[in-house]
């Protein structure tokens, strides 16, 4: 969004997905505060600095979306559980090596999180090797023990990890909420493509907005 009137890009996006919406469906999955958790997905230095190779630079447009919903959540005493995605010095990378040619591995630097967007000591924080947040990690266990039936999907990329993981937990019967103003893409396409398949099949598109606004009720 950068360089660009942020709201009305978000209404574009929106007006881009509302062919794809169902108003029963929506009314039917529904965001409840005492159910719910916010999934903040890979917001690390390797994506977000400016001297990265990775740098995802609509990234740091919607650090302050996140920043503003992981406070609230905080506040309301519901989970919120940072991803971070790294490999140990002896994981093998698989199929990710060979597709993208590069490892990010727990060593390096870049790897950390942007310092503007750190988890603090009541968040939870999970090491993932795949784009996935449920593959290998213990997602799945930490959402159904802290009594978690909606997941609400922030970070980088939209087209890559968040979609992937929006759509794991629409398959294990969790109610998706994707933030259109809290997620990025490297190209505003990949972006836009994910929102539309995600709100046909698998999420509700919401507004950082919208979301502050269901869990002060």
């Amino acid at each position: 969004m950068a360089g660009s009137d942020p709201g009305a890009k978000v209404c574009e996006w929106l007006e881009a997905v509302r062919r794809y919406r169902s108003p029963s469906r929506e009314e039917r999955v529904t965001l409840s505060p005492t159910e719910s958790a916010l999934l903040v997905i890979d917001m690390q230095r390797y994506f977000l600095d400016e001297d990265s190779h990775a740098c995802v630079p609509a990234g740091r447009s919607v650090l302050e979306n996140i920043r503003k919903l992981a406070d609230f959540f905080r506040a309301k005493r519901r989970p919120v559980i940072f991803t971070r995605h790294a490999l140990l010095d002896e994981e093998p990378a698989g199929i990710m090596e060979r597709w993208w040619s590069d490892v990010l591995r727990v060593g390096d630097p870049l790897s950390e999180f942007a310092p503007e967007i750190a988890p603090e000591p009541s968040d939870q924080v999970l090491r993932k090797t795949r784009y996935s947040a449920f593959v290998g990690t213990d997602l799945d266990s930490v959402l159904r023990t802290n009594g978690v039936r909606s997941v609400v999907v922030t970070g980088v990329m939209t087209h890559l990890c968040c979609e992937t993981t929006a759509r794991d937990a629409f398959m294990r019967d969790f109610d998706v909420y994707f933030v259109v103003d809290g997620t990025a893409s490297s190209d505003e396409e990949l972006h836009l493509s994910s929102l539309r398949t995600l709100t046909d099949g698998f999420a509700v598109p919401v507004t950082t907005k919208e979301v502050l606004a269901w869990m002060s009720e």
